[in-house]
């Protein structure tokens, strides 16, 4: 007996929870379901269903042995399903999901695998209801078109699959960007909505974060010097910024800061405080803390950054028995002077080596 694909239309600017509710029940039952993304229509299964995973193969005319990626509603499933997550990946996945961006990782259950955030509220929503990875490829026969449109992806399809959703044009309509993260030097193995260009820069551009409590006075100075300091030397290519482990984020730069940067032709009156997300932690090649109190805050934070926190004293050669950046705020301006002293020798190092 033939199967019979149902067909519905969703309008994504009013979406009907209920089909939404029975594409997921299909396809955790092990069934198939076409879905948009703002790419092109894919195929949703049940990535740990092995035999929906090996029905979707056959359809597709797909070797079997070659990988699906997955298709995920949430960064935070990213850490769940790879591992040695490097900064690069971080930086493409703050910048460009959801997009039109896959990129390919170190699995944790399989050597290698290739997770994608879809911008696309329907096919979100489905696989959140869904409350697992799907797996998501396009909704085409091996060797033919990607489908831009519907009636592209059932034309070859109507009938294979079991359910199907049809809401209209799509935003892009041209495939993701695949990048291998897994090698030191990242490897772009598709060009698609992304440029390479825009794929190389955002991975290309150092970040730097300074953090210290409130992000008024500290880390507002080693921020402001450190970029002078980029500046002199006609950089461009390192984005500095700063954070606070317990502020209220919005509050200006303390006067004392203010004063001493003034020092140095420095001007920080714009500055409002802010403070530290997890995002900022992984997209940062290098995170200085003031004190170890801060170190344990960030770790707490985000486990994954351990190897790119260090204590901003390290790089400095003043009291090297005592790697803490005390809090000058509230003190004398001798205490200002001393702390000044700390960060600005330990900076002239760290311009040095990035």
């Amino acid at each position: 007996m033939a199967l019979t694909t149902k067909i519905v239309k969703i309008d994504p600017l009013n979406i009907n929870e209920d089909y939404i509710r029975q594409a997921a029940e299909i396809i955790k039952a092990g069934g198939l379901t076409i879905i948009p993304t703002e790419t092109v229509y894919g195929i949703a299964a049940d990535s740990l269903n092995q035999k929906a995973v090996e029905r979707l193969s056959e359809i597709k005319k797909r070797p079997k042995d070659k990988p699906f990626t997955l298709a995920i509603d949430k960064i935070e499933r990213a850490g769940e399903l790879a591992r040695e997550v490097p900064v690069a990946a971080y930086k493409l996945i703050h910048k460009f999901w959801p997009g039109p961006l896959t990129i390919i990782l170190k699995g944790i259950n399989q050597p290698t695998v290739g997770l994608r955030l879809p911008d696309n509220a329907i096919a979100l929503k489905v696989i959140a209801e869904s409350g697992k990875a799907l797996v998501l490829p396009s909704a085409n026969l091996a060797g033919r078109e990607a489908p831009e449109n519907f009636s592209s992806a059932i034309k070859d399809l109507n009938g294979l699959v079991d359910f199907a959703i049809d809401s209209g044009a799509l935003k892009i309509g041209v495939e993701s960007t695949i990048v291998d993260l897994t090698a030191k030097i990242p490897q772009i193995v598709r060009l698609g909505a992304i440029s390479g260009e825009e794929i190389n820069k955002v991975i290309a551009k150092k970040s730097i974060l300074f953090v210290c409590t409130g992000n008024t006075c500290r880390s507002v100075i080693a921020e402001a010097l450190l970029k002078k300091m980029l500046r002199d030397n006609k950089r461009d290519d390192v984005e500095v910024s700063s954070a606070g482990v317990t502020t209220i984020s919005g509050a200006s730069a303390s006067q004392s800061a203010k004063d001493i940067l003034a020092k140095e032709g420095i001007s920080v009156s714009n500055h409002l405080s802010r403070e530290i997300t997890r995002e900022m932690l992984q997209k940062a090649d290098l995170i200085l803390v003031m004190e170890r109190v801060h170190e344990s805050a960030v770790l707490r934070l985000a486990p994954e950054v351990k190897n790119r926190v260090f204590l901003l004293k390290e790089f400095a050669k003043i009291d090297e028995n005592n790697l803490d950046i005390t809090d000058p705020m509230g003190k004398s301006p001798d205490s200002y002077e001393r702390t000044f002293a700390s960060i600005k020798e330990a900076l002239e190092k760290v311009n040095k080596l990035i």
